[in-house]
């Protein structure tokens, strides 16, 4: 049987456990029953720092750290703008 990473053209080595970051919250609802662009954007700066491994950039790298915060921020509320939630509305 392929395993999900490989299906879609990933490989890891067979050790290394791929997870997301536990401080990173779910923000639709029934989860959350009211999301700001403050949530938004501690998300993103949560997945960032950690796909980056970095918690904060040198200077030379602050600016497409920033970049990346802002977009990923941007396509989460997007995101949740876009779900439809059973019952209702996601937002």
């Amino acid at each position: 049987m392929e395993s999900s990473a490989t299906a879609h053209g990933l490989s890891y080595p067979r050790r290394t456990v791929v997870s997301m970051c536990r401080s990173i919250k779910t923000l639709r609802p029934p989860y959350a029953d009211s999301v700001t662009e403050a949530d938004t954007r501690a998300a993103a700066l949560q997945y960032v720092r950690k796909i980056s491994g970095f918690r904060q950039p040198a200077a030379h790298n602050a600016e497409a750290f920033d970049k990346a915060v802002e977009a990923i921020a941007a396509a989460t509320e997007e995101l949740l703008d876009s779900l439809e939630v059973r019952g209702g509305a996601a937002r």
